[in-house]
């Protein structure tokens, strides 16, 4: 059995999800189907809880309306046979029923969590009436039933394994199963969900519980590329890559996948396929535990970067300094992306600025404390590069006019960082574009 993840472009119209049907429906094995919400549906419930959260409930209400009347469009586009229409009319009241009540309601970070979960449960209901409709046998297997996540936010792999196995089992025959992304309920059983970019963490754990012969992550891009297509115009995808170098390029930056999403395939070993929906038949990227050889695979940037530089002659060398620094971090749950120290001075950079002004006041009693905000990551992935001869000297020879801030080496086989102002990131990606790969 594998498993198919379809994100938000991928189902945010009609026409996109009779594409998505066309796919599922030609598998030559059993499939479970992960979905995410339509685009910009997630965007539009958060805009309303937010909305809510701040009493400006007229407004809310005008949001839940724009909403509503989109999904109805939707629905009158998607689906042709009168009964199919009033199913997904139907279909769609019942959400908005829910929607209209939460004016009525206490506003709570439960309740948000519940008006966040919408998004999928409406995609996967209206895509499973599409199906139905056009007689295609599957079954709907609600993830709020299975995904479980404990007091600290971890899935819970064994209890998703038993419980997904029982729902499959309920339904011999059925080849295609359909389940939502993103949304799980936590230790209290109150739906939660798995935080932005979500639903490739659910493919992955789904794909993880049943051992899949494969997890497919299909978007709106062919695949992983070698570098950010979006600022650099050459760029050409990845065919291989090994968990560990894809999961170093979705954590600095790599927007194609969700950083968390790597960790279940890897420890199950089941290979990950980056495809795409507008052009199925490219090759897109393959990520299993071996690499296509050594040697730099691509670059990715990651942006909003803070560096802080505590500088202290008296207290570096003193036992149980770098300790005490990280505990000021580890406080306030700020993760630190890169470290670089000096015999006076400790530099780190964090991604997370929620607890910025907190951070720096305990940092104060350690030496003096500078920021620069507005900071880049640019990170080169590839198998074994950090032992490559030649790879510092290629690398700083093409981005010689870059004021690099720090460099992160030898922590990683597989990756190589540094540290730029934000707004030398574009530059500094074009320039490795042609320096490393010979591209532009």
């Amino acid at each position: 059995m594998k498993v198919m993840k379809f994100g938000g472009t991928s189902v945010g119209k009609p026409e996109r999800m009779f594409g998505v049907a066309d796919l599922v429906t030609k598998q030559q094995e059993p499939a479970i189907v992960v979905l995410s919400a339509l685009s910009g549906t997630t965007n539009a419930l958060v805009q309303i809880s937010e909305t809510l959260s701040s009493s400006y409930r007229d407004e809310a209400r005008e949001k839940v309306e724009q909403l509503q009347q989109h999904y109805a469009k939707f629905v009158d586009e998607l689906l042709a046979t009168e009964e199919g229409r009033k199913e997904g009319h139907r279909v769609v009241a019942e959400h908005f029923e829910f929607l209209n009540i939460i004016f009525k309601i206490s506003y709570s970070e439960a309740l948000n969590k519940d008006i966040l979960a919408q998004g999928e449960l409406l995609s996967t209901r209206l895509f499973s009436v599409y199906l139905h409709e056009k007689g295609i046998q599957h079954a709907l297997l609600p993830a709020l039933d299975f995904m479980q996540i404990d007091v600290n936010a971890e899935p819970q792999i064994g209890n998703i394994k038993v419980k997904l196995t029982q729902l499959l089992e309920a339904h011999p025959g059925v080849n295609l199963f359909i389940t939502q992304g993103y949304i799980c309920r936590n230790h209290k059983g109150e739906v939660d969900n798995l935080k932005r970019g979500g639903s490739d963490y659910t493919a992955s754990l789904v794909a993880a519980a049943i051992e899949a012969s494969v997890c497919e992550i299909w978007t709106d891009i062919d695949g992983m590329h070698n570098n950010d297509p979006r600022v650099v115009d050459k760029t050409q995808p990845v065919e291989q890559l090994s968990f560990d170098e894809a999961a170093e390029l979705a954590y600095f930056g790599a927007k194609i996948l969700h950083p968390a999403s790597i960790w279940p395939a890897q420890q199950f070993n089941v290979p990950v396929k980056l495809l795409n929906t507008m052009d199925p038949s490219a090759k897109g990227t393959v990520i299993q535990s071996t690499a296509a050889g050594a040697g730099v695979k691509a670059v990715a940037a990651k942006d909003g970067i803070i560096a802080i530089n505590i500088k202290s002659s008296r207290m570096l060398l003193a036992y149980g300094f770098l300790r005490k620094v990280f505990e000021v971090f580890e406080k306030y749950q700020t993760s630190i992306d890169m470290i670089t120290t000096s015999e006076v001075a400790v530099s780190v950079t964090i991604d997370n600025r929620d607890n910025l002004a907190n951070i720096l006041q305990d940092l104060e009693p350690f030496g003096s404390v500078e920021v620069d905000d507005n900071q880049a990551i640019i990170s080169i992935v590839g198998n074994e590069i950090a032992q490559s001869n030649d790879i510092m000297k290629r690398l700083f020879d093409t981005i010689a006019d870059i004021p690099v801030r720090m460099v992160s080496y030898g922590g990683s086989r597989h990756n190589i960082s540094i540290l730029v102002p934000g707004n030398y990131k574009t530059q500094t990606l074009q320039l490795l574009n042609k320096g490393i790969f010979g591209l532009g």
